[in-house]
């Protein structure tokens, strides 16, 4: 299995960057960003493919990560983050010269710019081999380097011409499509027209989920999409604000609070699935989905609507209950998660996230 997803990450490259620099560079590339996608992937955190695209998919696994090891959850790679990466996570490229035997994030980038450049190293994964040593001494001798392995300034220079690889990563997401606010357009017809969230839209545009439209407004669409791999069902939202009110009810919470958190999370799209496996009108996270069938129900649930919809509101009740009832600590956790609320507050973007939320459940 590891042979066939280098071929086909390698390939993937070989056609991503077949144009010239400037398609390049118009997609936003950043070599830096591929040494995080490794270290990232090598942590399990990243599945993607190794593209040097700072995206959606690498901030949400930054971000997990950053979650998970106590760190603010900002999608930024800063030095802490860097740190707790462990070996791969430092340091970036350029600051060293590399020798076959090590290994480190800057290795990983000089191994994406190898295959950049058609120089094949097999699996990118941040240690510098034998195939990666073969690759360099190649690229040396092409580029009338002397081929000696060691990639000092100049081998750098001539894999990375551009101040691409000089740069801290900053792992945020490149603006993506725009969507022309038309009259009679909320939020929630916004993002089940073009495939996304409430919360994602109104994170990206840095707007309040309740606030008025202006017509005419342009609106970044962030890259969250329906994901083809789970069941799809025809259920549209009204009928989703049903079943999500009738189980809030039969579950023991306040049916507001919960129609509030499926609106914030998915505008009661029945499909949708974020980049970090967040499914459903819910959003539920694959840790909650695990929680509540391993520890609450001790059973499984079925991956639907309806079972999303349930497992959501069911974790919510537990968050009610582990906070001794304050709504507000509740939905913090149920953003950025239970120990990070205890140990480290509310952060900026989950404040906005409570914020957003309790504006909808007075309406």
């Amino acid at each position: 299995m590891r042979t066939r997803v280098s071929i086909l990450v390698v390939a993937g490259l070989m056609l991503l960057y077949s144009g010239n620099a400037t398609a390049r560079d118009s997609r936003g590339v950043d070599p830096q960003i591929a040494g995080l996608q490794v270290a990232l992937s090598a942590q399990r955190y990243y599945p993607g493919a190794i593209d040097a695209i700072p995206g959606i998919a690498t901030v949400s696994a930054v971000r997990s990560f950053q979650r998970r090891h106590g760190l603010p959850p900002t999608g930024s790679a800063g030095q802490a983050t860097q740190s707790a990466l462990g070996k791969l996570g430092r340091p970036l490229f350029g600051v060293r010269t590399i020798k076959p035997g090590m290994a480190g994030w800057d290795v990983s980038v000089l191994q994406f710019l190898l295959t950049l450049n058609g120089f094949g190293v097999g699996t990118l994964d941040g240690l510098f081999g034998p195939r990666t040593r073969a690759a360099v001494v190649a690229f040396q001798r092409q580029s009338q380097l002397v081929p000696d392995s060691v990639v000092g300034p100049e081998t750098q220079k001539a894999l990375c011409p551009r101040r691409d690889c000089e740069s801290m990563p900053s792992s945020r997401a490149p603006a993506g499509a725009t969507y022309r606010v038309h009259p009679g357009d909320t939020l929630t017809t916004i993002a089940s027209r073009t495939g996304t969230t409430v919360a994602a839209l109104a994170e990206v545009n840095a707007i309040d989920p309740d606030a008025v439209l202006f017509v005419n407004r342009r609106l970044r669409l962030p890259r969250v999409r329906v994901e083809a791999a789970w069941p799809q069902e025809d259920v549209p939202p009204a009928s989703v604000r049903t079943i999500v009110e009738r189980t809030a009810v039969k579950s023991g919470i306040a049916p507001g609070l919960a129609l509030a958190v499926a609106w914030v999370e998915s505008g009661y799209q029945a499909n949708v699935r974020s980049s970090t496996g967040d499914w459903g009108p819910m959003q539920v996270s694959p840790p909650a989905w695990d929680f509540v069938e391993s520890v609450i129900l001790k059973r499984s649930v079925a991956h639907t609507v309806r079972g999303d919809i349930r497992v959501g509101i069911l974790y919510l009740r537990h968050l009610l209950s582990e906070f001794g009832g304050d709504e507000r600590l509740a939905i913090a956790a149920y953003h950025q998660g239970a120990a990070g609320v205890r140990e480290r507050g509310l952060l900026p973007e989950t404040r906005s996230y409570v914020a957003a939320v309790q504006a909808v459940a007075r309406r």
